[in-house]
């Protein structure tokens, strides 16, 4: 094995969001500020750029997986494989305004696991999972798992 060493960044760090590659920008546009709380700060037929009003330092964009500033070779559309983490308050609160109010669907049904979360996961329009969580307290197994940091 390579000898790894941890390397100093250049740069300091000015953000840091995901960029969505999707086949449909309009529709994810809807998806994330309608059910996901989301506002929109640039708009374009190719890309969109998202942040949280009550947590502007959330940023999420979206963009057109065939727009040319993406690499020929690297223009393909999501459709799974990436999972976003919302953590809320009141996972049980958003289940039913996104569940039984919206309407999404749900990919995994609202449930609590022993490693310490309490949540449910719905699908985008681009196929990103959305995992909606509440963190709970882990079992005892679990809990000693987790480091001090």
């Amino acid at each position: 094995m390579a000898n790894a060493r941890a390397t100093t960044p250049t740069a300091e760090l000015g953000g840091f969001y995901p960029v969505l590659a999707t086949r449909d920008v309009a529709a994810s546009r809807e998806f994330y500020t309608r059910h996901l709380g989301f506002e929109v700060t640039f708009e374009a037929d190719w890309y969109v750029s998202l942040r949280r009003p009550d947590a502007p330092h959330y940023e999420l964009a979206l963009l057109d997986h065939t727009h040319p500033t993406v690499p020929e070779d690297h223009r393909v559309a999501l459709r799974g494989g990436l999972l976003l983490n919302f953590e809320v308050d009141d996972v049980d609160a958003e289940h039913h305004r996104l569940v039984t109010e919206a309407g999404l669907p749900e990919a995994l049904s609202l449930r609590t696991e022993t490693f310490g979360q309490r949540h449910f996961i719905v699908a985008a329009p681009d196929g990103v999972l959305i995992d909606v969580i509440t963190v709970v307290p882990p079992s005892e197994e679990f809990a000693a798992l987790y480091t001090e940091a």
